[in-house]
């Protein structure tokens, strides 16, 4: 079950308290239903644990509970470590702009548990991959883990962007702000994006069935208008400008 919500507060009771309660039993002789009732335990649990627990830890007024209290963890196909492993793996590859998507990631950690041998749900090699279940788990368990919308990055920009080049830029930059003597309203920092020309239509409510469903519009495909706004260090801006293209501006000046 992905999204399992407790409907119970069972195996929630601190190993201390049902440790206290099998002393009220053991050494004090009570009735193990009346101490239930008072520390507020199934007796059945009672029970069992007063089976399990050990003369030294009856005896011992400052001993640790040996035993563990709740429900057991469920079966990982993974060790902490092994999962941890294919964690560092997948944040690298998203470092060097090579993540996997979903699906990926299900088949690497099928070809993973083959290669460690290990015992895997009957599905993982009916599907040579590992489950959606699984693969939610593992989301979960490890938080530092997202996903994510890539954005697209050209090759020549991620091969330019490394230590020699970027220790060159800031080595040019400080020779420049030492040799102008640059204030904060000298320098400004300018951001574009793109605007088409033509509106992208909503979503309408049209007849079912029908796959070409259609909305007016000034034209199908437009032309991509670069829009930019510049702020300094200082803090002053710019208002919003457009920038066109040089040869479409120019043709426009003719007519």
């Amino acid at each position: 079950m992905r999204n399992f919500k407790r409907k119970t507060e069972r195996g929630k009771i601190s190993a201390d308290v049902i440790l206290r309660a099998a002393r009220q039993v053991k050494n004090n002789g009570r009735s193990i239903r009346s101490v239930a009732a008072e520390f507020n335990i199934n007796y059945r649990t009672l029970t069992r644990y007063c089976q399990k627990v050990s003369v030294e830890e009856l005896t011992g007024e400052n001993t640790v509970p040996r035993f563990s209290v709740g429900y057991q963890r469920n079966r990982q196909v993974f060790t902490d470590q092994q999962e941890q492993l294919l964690v560092e793996y997948l944040k690298k590859a998203s470092d060097i702009y090579f993540g996997l998507s979903p699906k990926a990631v299900r088949k690497l950690s099928y070809q993973y548990a083959c290669k460690l041998e290990l015992a895997v749900p009957a599905s993982w090699p009916e599907n040579e991959q590992a489950g959606a279940d699984w693969f939610s788990a593992f989301i979960k368990r490890n938080p530092t883990l997202s996903i994510r919308k890539p954005e697209a990055t050209s090759l020549s920009r991620a091969t330019s962007f490394n230590e020699v080049n970027v220790k060159l830029f800031f080595d040019n930059l400080s020779d420049v702000l030492v040799r102008y003597a640059f204030q904060p309203s000298d320098i400004w920092n300018v951001d574009e994006t793109g605007v088409t020309t033509v509106q992208r239509p909503d979503k309408v409510v049209a007849r079912r069935g029908h796959k070409q469903v259609g909305s007016m519009t000034s034209a199908e495909r437009g032309t991509l208008v670069t829009l930019a706004v510049a702020v300094s260090a200082a803090g002053n801006s710019t208002p919003p400008y457009f920038v066109f293209s040089s040869s479409s501006f120019q043709r426009t000046l003719r007519c």
